[in-house]
């Protein structure tokens, strides 16, 4: 599959008075496919910002190449192909959501209203054309953001905290959106620190630390692994003495003990193991190896 965003060792680097010369973004190495949604993960003052700054030719690399689309970063051209929601869009409040979308659309020259309409009605917001945008929520603002990002048709869209500050339903109601964008094709480029969103769309994620890119693939094989925990009643911790658990937890739990093991772990000898020492299997409960696992365990190692 051909790749919407493509780096080979993009750098950034900025003068510090206090640290002289420093790599903000530092030989970084991205691949993303298109028709897949990305998440580009990792905490304040990673380096995700100036990523996409660049990846959008706001600012310029101070070493490396960039890719989007299949054009050098700077194409002109390829800024008719993409879109851009920041995190904190800002609108003039006296105005619309259809006059918003006449605004923009002039700047594309486009005047197609009704290609409008139907933006507004896919974002849900087609009852509320005639409010302002000072009465609008943030989640209708979120969605106006969207649906302006939608009227060049793009083929890649960045998502800077599409999710961030909304509600349950807000949040579902984005995340809904973001998925039909995949379906129709696109490419969606997500920054986020909702990382139980990120884990529920994203196809593929990349984890920066200190302008690094620490880990990078697909979700399904990043989260392999995980524990099982197995819960057994009648036994103390103590009599489990002489049992090889490698990486596991024995925890107390009143009149017995929870294993908390990988799920490569030899469960079944475990089980015969308990049992032979008299204790009473309740439960057996896989885990599944959570994104804010693999994240906290990617950015805390040394």
């Amino acid at each position: 599959m051909a790749a919407a965003i493509e780096t080979k060792n993009l750098t950034k680097t900025y003068k510090s008075k206090a640290h002289g010369l420093v790599n903000v973004v530092d030989k970084l190495n991205l691949h993303v496919e298109e028709g897949e949604i990305f998440g580009f993960l990792g905490p304040n003052g990673a380096g995700k910002t100036t990523t996409i700054k660049m990846l959008l030719s706001i600012i310029e690399a101070t070493e490396g190449e960039g890719y989007v689309l299949g054009k050098e970063l700077g194409d002109f051209d390829v800024h008719k192909l993409i879109s851009y929601v920041p995190e904190r869009p800002y609108y003039y409040e006296y105005m619309t959501g259809m006059e918003i979308l006449k605004f923009y659309g002039s700047l594309f020259g486009i005047s197609d209203v009704a290609k409008m309409e139907g933006l507004l009605e896919k974002v849900n917001l087609h009852r509320d054309k005639t409010k302002t945008i000072s009465q609008f929520s943030k989640g209708m603002q979120q969605r106006i953001g969207l649906a302006q990002a939608l009227l060049n048709d793009p083929k890649l869209l960045f998502l800077d905290e599409p999710t961030g500050g909304l509600d349950p339903i807000a949040h579902r109601e984005i995340r809904d959106l973001i998925l039909s964008f995949r379906d129709e094709g696109r490419t969606v480029f997500i920054s986020s620190h909702e990382l139980s969103e990120v884990e529920l769309i994203c196809d593929r994620v990349a984890i920066i630390n200190h302008g690094v890119i620490a880990r990078q693939g697909k979700l399904t094989e990043l989260l392999a692994g995980g524990r099982v925990e197995i819960t057994v009643e009648g036994m103390k911790k103590e009599i489990l003495s002489d049992m090889k658990i490698n990486d596991g937890n024995v925890l107390e739990l009143g009149n017995g003990v929870l294993f908390d093991v990988p799920a490569e772990s030899d469960i079944d000898a475990i089980i015969d193991g308990t049992r032979a020492k008299g204790g009473k299997i309740q439960s057996i409960v896989p885990r599944k190896k959570r994104l804010e696992d693999l994240f906290v365990e990617t950015v805390t190692a040394k």
